[in-house]
């Protein structure tokens, strides 16, 4: 009696080595995502360069911004999809910017909305002197509920660091 091996490959099947562990990055480092995690590649972070944010699926919608003209196309990773890859169960994320700004996003609203990690505008990487090269992105345009002075606080651009609680 022979065996068979199958292989099953899914969007995340690059970012994972140990079970409880990712690939380590190969480029620079762009976010580091810590706290209450299962999944890490340096001591309990988790560090990602911009091929593994990559490799997560990507999501894209057309928005306008409160800080932009006109609308754009913004892709990324969903934030519940970066939360399944580092096998977190939280109620919340602080998300801090370059600049040492922080917002407290409860994750309820990843899972009503489909808020991007922004990589790209219209195509091309987000620079850090247009809210690059990360922004956590809600889809203002798809629900008028996203035009609150609450959520917009909660739209962390030039992103560096995720702490899960």
């Amino acid at each position: 009696m022979g065996w068979v091996v199958l292989i099953f490959s899914t969007p995340l099947a690059g970012l994972a080595g140990a079970a409880d562990d990712l690939k380590a990055p190969d480029g620079p480092v762009i976010l580091t995502v810590s706290g209450n995690i299962g999944h890490t590649n340096a001591g309990s972070e988790a560090l990602f360069d911009r091929a593994m944010l990559a490799a997560l699926p990507q999501h894209e919608f057309e928005t306008s911004t409160p800080w932009t003209e006109g609308s754009s196309y913004y892709s990324g990773p969903l934030m519940r999809d970066l939360l399944a890859a580092v096998s977190s169960d939280a109620d919340a994320v602080y998300v801090s910017a370059l600049n040492g700004y922080e917002a407290e996003i409860p994750v309820s609203d990843f899972n009503e909305y489909d808020v991007i990690l922004a990589m790209k505008k219209n195509g091309e990487s987000i620079p850090v002197r247009e809210y690059g090269p990360l922004w956590v992105l809600y889809p203002f345009d798809q629900d008028e509920a996203l035009l609150s002075e609450k959520i917009r606080f909660r739209a962390v651009w030039q992103v560096m660091h995720i702490n899960v609680d």
